[in-house]
């Protein structure tokens, strides 16, 4: 079966809610994937964040061979060791509090949503103070809570209760509470919103708010938590600690999971049957969660993080300063947004071309999200081959420059 074989049978019983590049893939090992006719690509953008220790790292795989071979699922109205190991973990890691297992980023988000409401109802308060621009994945609750209209259009009537204010702007959000809010949530770093990265003192101004009136901070790290950004929790740079964590992408190494982290005092209200998922916690789910946990422990991974990143910063930096197509640099780790002054998916495009993977969020800023695994090797040479795309569009461009200038001239 060819490529063109598997898009056309893709096209027949696939539903198309996805725009997919032309790629087959079937097999990857690191930060290497491989398509259907054997090609080899580097893989700068693992699973939208999911491959966050690599595809297929080892450890992983040998957590998902031993679990399967034992117990794969336990419902939830049994233990599993698994389950609160990791629970443990993830609460050693952050903050004193109890732990709700899920699938996904967006039954997190729904999770928070439904936990900030029973917190809040009991002293009449359910609104949900969201940023502009966010994004917390495409379930009804969650498009409602996200920030761009494109992902709402056509959904409407959203669940209501939610107030969206400016990125970055304290003193908006200070501008947004009323008796009625319940909490605020908000993205450390916007991924989908085009890598733009909350300040340190925008997070401890919010921090404040919420102390002074009594509401909840919950922080949407699915995509920047669990050494995305060179510590732990992107929440970590800022010394503020949330009231709710939400986690799932790098956690489960490639396995869906997702996790909420909510503080005691929070999490209480949440009583038997008030919020439950089938598949959540699966002794399965949760011993790729553990394997992940001792990949970032035992190899270093916030280190290296941070000094890949610095890397990379550096390069990109002195890039901007050749490349008239770049406008900025963003981001934090290995978590980086360059915003250009054209559409950035033509550079996907090429980039793909010469077996470079990467992603253009916003049109115009180019996301990279590199395993954490990667090798100091593979990242110099995936910067290599992004620096010779952008430089060849940037050439295009200002070619073009004088031809359209004479055409304009000549209406």
């Amino acid at each position: 079966m060819t490529t063109q074989d598997v898009i056309n049978q893709y096209g027949k019983y696939v539903m198309n809610t996805y725009v997919r590049q032309p790629l087959v893939l079937v097999k990857g090992k690191g930060s290497r994937v491989w398509d259907l006719d054997g090609h080899e690509y580097l893989d700068l953008f693992p699973g939208w964040g999911v491959s966050g220790v690599g595809h297929c790292h080892p450890w992983v795989m040998k957590a998902v061979r031993g679990q399967s071979t034992r117990l794969m699922h336990v419902p939830n109205n049994f233990y599993s060791p698994a389950q609160w190991k990791l629970a443990k973990a993830l609460i050693d890691l952050s903050f004193d509090g109890t732990v709700f297992f899920a699938n996904s980023g967006a039954e997190v988000v729904e999770a928070a949503i439904k936990l900030t409401r029973k917190w809040g109802n009991s002293v009449g308060r359910h609104e949900i103070i969201v940023m502009e621009q966010s994004f917390h994945g495409r379930t009804t609750g969650a498009i409602s809570a996200t920030g761009q209209p494109i992902y709402q259009r056509g959904f409407e009537p959203l669940l209501p209760g939610f107030v969206r204010v400016p990125f970055n702007e304290l003193q908006a959000v200070e501008r947004a509470i009323t008796p009625k809010t319940a909490g605020i949530m908000l993205e450390p770093i916007q991924g989908e919103g085009g890598v733009r990265v909350a300040s340190d003192e925008f997070l401890r101004g919010v921090r404040r708010l919420a102390e002074r009136h009594r509401l909840l901070v919950i922080c949407d790290e699915i995509q920047t938590g669990l050494g995305r950004t060179g510590t732990m929790f992107a929440y970590q740079h800022s010394g503020v600690v949330p009231d709710i964590l939400l986690l799932a992408k790098t956690l489960g190494g490639g396995f869906p999971i997702g996790a909420m982290i909510a503080a005691r005092s929070v999490s209480e209200v949440l009583g038997p049957g008030t919020h439950a998922t089938t598949f959540g916690g699966s002794p399965l789910a949760c011993a790729c969660g553990l394997a992940v946990l001792e990949v970032i422990n035992k190899k270093q991974l916030l280190a290296r993080v941070s000094s890949f990143g610095g890397v990379a910063w550096k390069r990109l930096s002195a890039l901007k300063g050749r490349c008239p197509i770049i406008r900025e640099i963003r981001g934090r780790g290995l978590m980086l947004g360059i915003e250009l002054t054209t559409d950035g998916r033509p550079i996907v495009e090429a980039c793909r071309a010469k077996r470079l993977l990467i992603n253009a969020t916003q049109q115009r800023v180019l996301r990279l999200l590199p395993a954490m695994t990667i090798t100091r090797a593979q990242l110099d040479r995936g910067l290599s081959i992004l620096e010779e795309v952008l430089m060849e569009h940037a050439g295009a461009a200002s070619s073009q420059q004088p031809a359209a200038s004479n055409q304009q001239s000549a209406e």
